[in-house]
């Protein structure tokens, strides 16, 4: 067990579908890989796979698994009904594997969140900003899903997957990479928006233009009192800002992640503790066939 504790919060069906996805390109339902009993685990491979190595290569003494409500039942679907309204249904071999993800999880020791109607964005804010309260180790978040920037600090670090490798963002990286800091990011995602969530943002304006405005106004508050004496080389951007201006402001309040969860508040980090039994994590996995490599420096309890 790591001598420094650390907790690692993993966005649970961002890496489950990015898994699936990636197994089942170009392959038909039939051709998925199943188990002995029948049950898709091709994306349930790669994310137990990916999992353990996580929790191995940066030394993780605690860790939550985060899930989302049904898109449906999301809080943002109460403020703007088209919240995520573009997304496709998801396929059968996806919704079974995301069940028995919930299933083996909560069999070997691992603990999962899903707080109605928030979603695990808004979970892993919540988390996130009490381990920095009450610890003093840092936290890992392990998602693709970049609206997490605006989380990062000195002590949370988001780890992004590339194709053959992986990008760690932390404040000071975040900076260097985009010339703001990590709670600007909400103010560039509320002029861009997000087609993936069909967040509408500022009509025409794209992130080449959001940057250098946010940099120069701080956020989209300051951005629309200073509207009337915007100067060049930005002011060719006025007239879609004032078109703009409800969509911009909707799309904020849509962006920013939830940290204060009322049925997190009294949440205790303890429950997060890896406390894994290693003869259930051996027979749970064989089951399902999968194979992982499971490091000896792992908190196993027997």
């Amino acid at each position: 067990m790591a001598n420094e504790q650390a907790l690692l919060l993993v966005d649970g069906f961002n890496l489950l579908s990015r898994g699936y996805f990636a197994t089942s390109y170009n392959r038909p339902i039939e051709k998925l890989e199943r188990n002995e009993e029948g049950l898709y685990v091709n994306g349930l491979r790669v994310f137990i796979q990916k999992l353990f190595k996580l929790v191995t290569d940066y030394s993780i003494s605690h860790c939550i698994v985060t899930w989302d409500v049904p898109r449906e039942e999301a809080l943002r679907r109460k403020t703007f009904p088209d919240y995520k309204l573009t997304r496709n249904e998801l396929p059968e071999p996806l919704i079974q594997q995301y069940q028995q993800c919930v299933k083996t999880l909560s069999h070997i020791g691992i603990e999962q969140l899903k707080v109605p109607p928030y979603e695990a964005d808004d979970i892993i804010g919540a988390i996130s900003a009490k381990w920095e309260a009450e610890t003093s180790g840092p936290c890992y978040i392990y998602s693709n899903d970049k609206d997490l920037f605006q989380l990062l600090t000195s002590r949370t670090t988001q780890i992004v997957a590339k194709k053959q490798t992986e990008v760690l963002f932390d404040e000071a990286s975040f900076k260097a990479s985009y010339g703001l800091s990590p709670t600007q990011w909400v103010d560039v995602k509320a002029l861009v928006g997000d087609t993936s969530d069909n967040i509408p943002g500022c009509p025409g304006i794209g992130e080449k233009t959001a940057l250098p405005l946010i940099a120069a106004y701080g956020s989209i508050e300051s951005l629309y009192q200073q509207i009337d004496t915007i100067q060049p080389p930005l002011k060719r951007a006025q007239k879609k800002l004032l078109a703009g201006q409800a969509s911009t402001q909707l799309s904020k309040k849509l962006s920013a992640i939830i940290c204060d969860i009322p049925e997190l508040r009294h949440y205790s980090i303890n429950d997060a503790v890896l406390s894994l039994n290693r003869g259930e994590v051996d027979k749970e996995l064989s089951r399902l066939a999968i194979r992982v490599k499971l490091a000896d420096e792992l908190a196993f309890i027997s």
